[in-house]
């Protein structure tokens, strides 16, 4: 079975089962069509199939006639952050983030280095059914390889005005660091070891075989948790094979929650600049009760990095993110950037002179419940267009499926809010649901799974 899947951001599927050679071409080549010509940045994460899908996609761009500057293993911050500083014409990260190692895929960006907006992806899926027009011999691209990309990235997080260097130098921070031997073991050891940090490096073997499912969540970190308490680490930075994802473990060896690595980035940067803040619809209010705190307004937009900084754009935002522990900093590139999550980590650490269980501790405290129902014959559309008539009176947003905010509308303890969203590549509705605790909202999404059951009946 063919496992591959097309979306905004580009192209992903296990290698030799739906990512095949022909299949790169194709959209490589669509790709190549939709930037014209100029030049093309690409960087790979560290897994395995990343040199043969490199080897494929710089070999279609040359013979479409585009210039490859090929930046070797790195973050796919990197990437968005060189085609930016290069002035290139696109780029592609050959990444496929947080899936197992038989995954592997292509993210497709923009001359500006963000993810395609929808009206640029549509316009480039135009060229997928167009015969591949090679060009002659005569015109065929360059390949220049460019060595700086990861440095000149790591050297502008360092010297980013909010930052103070010196003073968490003085810190002498240990830090335990888990790269799941990723793209960050390239870089994140370097860049803590910058910022003057002691560092434990765990899972960071360039070897791009995760020794553990990738996706950086508490079930999977069990034995780094252990880690942190038995090295008596400050804290513990985790990031995903591509490092767009920032994860972090306190010095209890707890987590510190994935929702609230934007929380604090977004309480640092308030704290430092005054402007506005946009999340997605489906993270965490404790971002509005820190934007709120500092006199700063919260805007959402749809799930997905692309709409995210749209929305950024639209409203000026001096940071943004997503829950997943994605921190995007426009002054430094419009993308989501683990590396600037760790500086903004640092210094917030520094600043207060407490240890991050306590800055846990005072953040605002809120628990995520996430569920999924499959629809068998029902298309999501249907189920979703039900709840919003059932839940019209109540302050809802329509913009990526439906979100309903119960806060401050229903009696005190029952405040919650809920995102019901339809997947793009399976028949299944999500149901996210947000109160203050644990226990309550688990209640609230199985609340939610049987009403679109009875819902599916009717």
């Amino acid at each position: 079975m063919s496992t591959l899947m097309v979306s905004i951001s580009g192209i992903r599927g296990i290698v030799g089962s739906g990512l095949d050679p022909e299949v790169i071409i194709k959209y490589t080549s669509a790709y190549a069509d939709f930037v014209g010509k100029g030049k093309v940045v690409v960087g790979r994460d560290a897994r395995i199939t990343g040199e043969m899908v490199n080897q494929i996609v710089t070999g279609t761009l040359l013979a479409k006639g585009l210039d490859v500057v090929d930046i070797g293993i790195c973050p796919t911050p990197t990437v968005q952050f060189t085609v930016k500083s290069l002035n290139a014409q696109g780029g592609i990260a050959i990444s496929a983030s947080h899936n197992p190692n038989e995954w592997n895929a292509l993210k497709l960006l923009n001359s500006t280095g963000q993810f395609m907006s929808p009206d640029e992806h549509q316009e480039m899926k135009k060229y997928l059914d167009t015969k591949n027009n090679f060009v002659d011999w005569t015109k065929i691209g360059k390949r220049t390889v460019y060595t700086e990309g990861l440095t000149n990235h790591i050297n502008s997080v360092l010297s980013l005005p909010i930052i103070d260097l010196e003073k968490i130098k003085s810190k002498k921070f240990k830090i335990l660091t888990d790269c799941v031997n990723g793209a960050g073991a390239y870089c994140i050891p370097d860049l803590l070891r910058k910022f003057g940090c002691e560092v434990i490096e765990m899972n960071c073997e360039k070897t791009g075989i995760f020794p553990r499912l990738p996706e950086p969540l508490p079930e999977n970190l069990i034995e780094t948790m252990k880690a942190v308490k038995i090295h008596n680490a400050d804290f513990a930075v985790v990031v995903d094979p591509d490092v767009d994802r920032l994860v972090l473990i306190t010095d209890k060896g707890e987590p510190f929650g994935e929702e609230n690595t934007i929380t604090l980035a977004t309480d640092f940067v308030l704290c430092k600049t005054k402007g506005n803040v946009v999340v997605n619809l489906s993270t965490s209010r404790s971002v509005e009760d820190v934007a709120k705190k500092n006199n700063s307004t919260c805007y959402r937009s749809p799930v997905g990095e692309a709409n995210v900084v749209q929305k950024m754009k639209e409203v000026n935002a001096v940071i943004g993110g997503e829950g997943s522990g994605g921190v995007i900093y426009p002054a430094l590139h419009y993308g989501r950037d683990a590396l600037v999550g760790i500086a903004f980590t640092l210094q917030y650490l520094a600043d207060s002179g407490k240890k991050l269980s306590a800055i846990k501790d005072e953040l605002p405290n809120y628990f995520i419940s996430k569920k999924k129902i499959e629809l068998k014959n029902v298309s999501p559309d249907e189920v979703i267009d039900k709840l919003v008539k059932k839940y019209s009176s109540n302050k809802i947003n329509t913009e990526d499926g439906l979100r309903i905010d119960f806060w401050e509308s229903i009696p005190s303890g029952e405040d919650h809010w809920v995102h019901f969203r339809k997947s793009n590549t399976e028949p299944i509705v999500r149901i996210i649901t947000e109160s203050k605790t644990q226990n309550y909202s688990e209640e609230l999404s199985k609340k939610y799974y049987d009403e679109i059951n009875v819902l599916m009946k009717s």
